[in-house]
């Protein structure tokens, strides 16, 4: 029962996370939330592949 709980917070923490990149970097919360399945949590590789994502937008 505590491991359903624990689920709920990680995601919870990544759905904030997901939204604070997506904002900040100006991708859509979707490749935020993607990038994270794929990175993990490091705050300095999401953002750096965030803005490589943004960047190609612009092309």
């Amino acid at each position: 029962m505590g491991d359903d709980k624990d689920e709920g917070a990680r995601m919870t923490e990544r759905n904030k996370l997901a939204d604070q990149l997506a904002k900040e970097t100006r991708i859509t919360e979707a490749q935020a939330a993607d990038l994270i399945k794929m990175l993990g949590t490091d705050r300095n590789s999401l953002l750096r592949e965030a803005r490589v994502i943004y960047r190609r937008r612009l092309r």
